[in-house]
């Protein structure tokens, strides 16, 4: 991994923990959330507080993650938000973060600069036992407070205002006079400068979750089901219409095709189809050159060209399919008839706009992995995996190609290839009361009963 390291293609971008005053800070909130402490005098951050130098010191990385389920934070700053999110067992973790964080983001700038926050992605399960419990995640609530708990001595200064304000003769009970001028100490004055930090309900929506070797959940459409990443059989009953895992590719495009989630790149709005499909067909050959143990040089699309040309007749069946698609973008002609049974059918697709564009991404690049670069971008983990065991060859091609072409340019890359950024409303498509697609089914009550 030390080339993406070196590229700021792995732990890139995470906020720098590199004075006392930022250590002790962070110390104070791991103490809280863990009991434990770090004696390390620098290290680096990711959206939630973790930390891989934190996690190598004390030989656990999911020491703000146990079991998985409920995610702890630590914020020293709200530049936090721009950080990745490491170790993410819920694809929906980064985003209730970063909502989190600009929702509260005056609060929190006042709060960080004087102690750090600790808070809890909380969900009602503590440890999964069956796949099926993931589908009664329907909500996350975040609650957080300042390591030395500033958010709670003000809720309680508020009280023993309201008490003052009130009772009769208050103004002479020293007690109660002596514990709001102790509590102002660390408080403030909380009637011009109010600590406010509410807790936030985040809906779950649907969601991918690296539990049960992966496992890609849709609840919230007009067809649910659950696509599973290894066998399907493993999963056992799950409460939901429909259970398919990757081998059922059939099943896999008629669920996105229904549920309205995926199109054909070159039919997508404002796409450069031909070019994405190019670059598609040159990873491709990079993979293929590295598996047959040739040389493809610089990678340059002549040099790819050439093995192209040179080995038309043994290259993968993915090249080809995309071949036939590129010809029909820039030639016209009969539309190539690629069915889901066809290699090369998900690498034509990208999601539709929508609130779940990016889980739909990632679940392509799941079907897609010679797009390394959509593999990067929508599905980090799979990359990582994917990465280890790949020849030097195609480890120095792929690490050189992302630095120069997506480092360099990320936010207009994601919008040239999956368009613009979705919106982070809740907005749900209405029912559509017909028989499924798989079988009967029972008709579902009216979407606005199951919001």
């Amino acid at each position: 991994m030390r080339r993406l390291i070196e590229k700021g293609l792995m732990f890139g971008n995470l906020v720098a923990v590199d004075s006392p005053a930022l250590v002790e800070r962070y110390n104070r909130a791991l103490e809280r959330l863990t009991g434990k402490r770090t004696a390390l005098q620098d290290f680096h951050i990711d959206l939630s507080g973790y930390s891989p130098e934190v996690g190598d010191e004390l030989g656990d990385h999911l020491y703000l993650n146990p079991n998985g389920m409920n995610r702890q934070f630590i914020l020293l700053t709200t530049e936090q938000k721009e950080a990745p999110l490491l170790n993410a067992r819920f694809s929906t973790s980064r985003g209730i973060l970063v909502r989190y964080i600009e929702e509260n983001e005056e609060q929190l700038f006042s709060l960080t600069a004087r102690d750090a926050v600790a808070g809890e992605l909380e969900n009602t399960i503590f440890k999964l036992s069956t796949p099926g419990q993931l589908l009664d995640l329907r909500q996350v609530t975040v609650r957080a407070d300042t390591a030395g708990q500033a958010v709670k001595g003000a809720e309680k200064m508020q009280g023993l205002i309201h008490r003052f304000r009130s009772e009769y003769d208050a103004w002479c009970d020293d007690a109660l006079i002596g514990e709001m001028i102790d509590l102002a100490k660390s408080t403030g004055d909380i009637t011009r400068n109010p600590i406010r930090l509410s807790e936030k309900v985040y809906d779950q929506g649907n969601f991918w979750t690296g539990h049960f070797g992966g496992i890609y959940l849709f609840p919230k459409v007009d067809f649910p089901a659950a696509i599973s990443v290894g066998p399907k059989e493993v999963l056992g009953r799950m409460p939901i219409a429909y259970t398919f895992d990757l081998g059922d590719r059939n099943q896999i495009a008629k669920f996105l095709d229904l549920n309205d989630l995926a199109e054909p790149v070159v039919h997508a709005r404002g796409a450069d189809a031909a070019a994405i499909l190019r670059q598609k067909m040159d990873f491709i050959l990079v993979d293929f050159a590295a598996r047959e143990g040739i040389d493809p040089g610089a990678g340059t699309r002549a040099e790819l060209r050439l093995i192209a040309n040179t080995l038309a007749a043994q290259l993968p069946e993915e090249f080809h399919g995309l071949a036939a698609m590129l010809r029909w973008a820039e030639a016209g002609g009969t539309w190539p008839r690629i069915t889901s049974d066809h290699p090369s059918y998900f690498y034509t697709l990208r999601a539709k706009a929508g609130p779940d564009r990016d889980l739909v991404n990632m679940l392509l690049a799941e079907l897609s992995p010679l797009d390394i670069r959509q593999t990067f971008i929508c599905h980090k983990d799979l990359f990582y995996r994917l990465y280890s065991g790949w020849s030097e060859a195609k480890k120095d091609y792929v690490a050189t190609f992302l630095a120069a072409e997506y480092q360099m340019d990320r936010v207009g890359t994601r919008e040239a290839l999956f368009g613009p950024e979705p919106d982070m409303g809740d907005h749900l498509p209405d029912l559509v009361a017909r028989v499924g697609p798989w079988g009967a089914v029972r008709a579902k009550p009216a979407r606005k009963d199951r919001r």
